[in-house]
């Protein structure tokens, strides 16, 4: 219902409407000359927004559309570990957009908006964050909340992540675990990581109720989920679920561990005063420890290829590796490893011409 009244001077449009949660409410605005002119403003209103609930809503914040948006169309069709994503979206979101309303959300002041969350994060994180705004955006203008898509051509960009070497060479990982002290926790995670492969997650995984102390062998059956902190998951596919076998000096560092750091059998090993470090905490070690050795930097997965680089370079099989490593096939390991492969496949071959020449 629409109303119009003068103000001194000038007329003033009231449309009377439910709000998003049902309770009635008024719409105004005055400083009209003409009431013919109020008129107009209010049909192009409403015209423009066939319901005024709609209108209104165009004056939230993105941050509470987009909270009632994962809300209404995430929060039960995706897992909980991607909604949490969702969730840190809406927390950068708050901090980048603050209370500025929908309706105000330009071209350009999106991608203003969009340019200093990537001063900070990675393209690729970037991306992700746009991709989501963008999606529920998309939806505010089909439902007419907006007249314009302001993300569309929207520029992604971010910064460079500088990649550090991929993998340390024989020399360089045997100084690495002579350095280690395996009763701290970090260096233990260390040391785990370069004499067996594994993914951090499954080491953050592995209880003592894991170690098989008379065959020798770490059972790697679960994960830790360290991001989002929901305590055990499932592996990564069905060949991460794998039995290790352990060196006799790497069972008897952890022998050491697991005596000075006794925990119930069936939690977890790694755990720092019930904390388990982030990625970025335990790279961190790393870097420093590297650093100290005046080693190269690599990241703690960069210690699953030394693992595996070190095994292929001293003749272990392209297939015991992979099943070491837990892929889901060899061609995994096959595309992953494949300039070690090559390199190894030329001294084959100067070997088997050799064997030849000399029959």
């Amino acid at each position: 219902m629409v109303s119009y009244r003068k103000r001194g001077k000038v007329w003033q449009y009231e449309i009377s409407y439910k709000d998003l949660d049902g309770a009635y409410k008024k719409l105004r605005k005055s400083g009209f000359r003409l009431k013919s002119d109020a008129e107009l403003a209010a049909s192009q209103v409403k015209s423009l927004y066939a319901d005024i609930r709609q209108f209104k809503a165009g004056e939230i914040p993105l941050s509470v559309y987009f909270e009632r948006w994962i809300n209404l169309y995430k929060r039960n069709s995706v897992t909980n570990v991607t909604f949490i994503k969702y969730e840190n979206t809406l927390n950068h979101i708050r901090k980048i957009f603050g209370k500025m309303p929908l309706k105000d959300i330009t071209r350009t002041v999106y991608q203003e908006r969009l340019n200093v969350f990537a001063r900070n994060h990675a393209p690729r994180t970037v991306s992700a964050f746009h991709k989501q705004i963008r999606a529920a955006l998309l939806d505010a203008l089909d439902e007419h909340i907006i007249s314009n898509d302001p993300t569309r051509k929207a520029v992604v960009t971010g910064v460079a992540v500088h990649r550090p070497k991929k993998a340390l060479d024989y020399g360089e990982w045997q100084k690495l675990i002579h350095h280690l002290d395996p009763d701290q926790i970090p260096e233990m995670m260390i040391y785990l990581a370069a004499v067996t492969g594994m993914r951090y997650a499954e080491i953050l995984g592995v209880t003592t109720s894991d170690i098989n102390w008379q065959e020798g062998t770490v059972d790697v059956n679960k994960t830790w989920d360290y991001k989002y902190h929901t305590g055990f998951k499932k592996t990564k596919n069905k060949a991460s679920m794998r039995k290790l076998p352990l060196d006799s000096i790497s069972l008897h560092h952890l022998h050491v561990f697991v005596e000075n750091h006794l925990t119930s059998p069936n939690a977890p090993l790694f755990l720092v005063n019930g904390h388990a470090m982030v990625s970025a905490e335990i790279n961190q070690v790393l870097t420093n420890k590297l650093h100290a050795l005046g080693l190269p930097r690599v990241t703690f997965h960069g210690l699953r290829h030394t693992h595996a680089s070190v095994l292929l370079y001293q003749g272990v099989s392209v297939l015991s590796v992979s099943k070491r490593l837990g892929h889901s096939s060899i061609t995994t390991t096959q595309s992953t490893y494949l300039h070690i492969i090559k390199e190894l496949e030329a001294k084959d071959t100067d070997k088997i011409l050799a064997i030849l020449k000399n029959a």
